[in-house]
């Protein structure tokens, strides 16, 4: 093979989605939406024993920002249904905070909006 051919991409072995999620369907006490804001509760230091998928999950959602369902679903490469079950867990451990979005009034708010353009710009 010339050398200046791209080479394939190294497979990555995936985790059974079924495997993840212990084979549930339905997350046992935290509902979440694909807008859900997700922010890891503590920083991730202390999360050394828990599964590569959660840890990925709490380093991308570190304080103080925090990712929507769906970005984090696309950012991992799995689908919503799973994704959500895994944050459903992460929420009943403690390991995350979640915040549903905000509602059609709060977003129309010309102050908050202005609050939001001064903090954009200071970046």
């Amino acid at each position: 093979m010339p050398q200046d051919e791209p080479q394939p991409a190294p497979r990555r072995r995936r985790t059974r989605l079924y495997a993840l999620t212990d084979g549930r369907t339905a997350a046992p006490h935290t509902v979440l939406t694909m807008d859900t804001t997700i922010t890891a509760a503590a920083d991730g230091d202390a999360h050394g024993g828990l599964p590569t998928e959660w840890r990925a999950i709490l380093a991308m959602c570190a304080p103080p920002g925090g990712l929507a369902v769906a970005e984090i679903a696309a950012r991992m490469r799995i689908r919503l249904t799973p994704m959500t079950l895994l944050l459903g867990e992460l929420a009943d451990r403690g390991l995350i905070h979640h915040r549903p979005p905000l509602d059609g009034a709060e977003t129309t708010d010309v102050h908050l909006l202005m609050r939001i353009r001064d903090n954009l710009a200071r970046i």
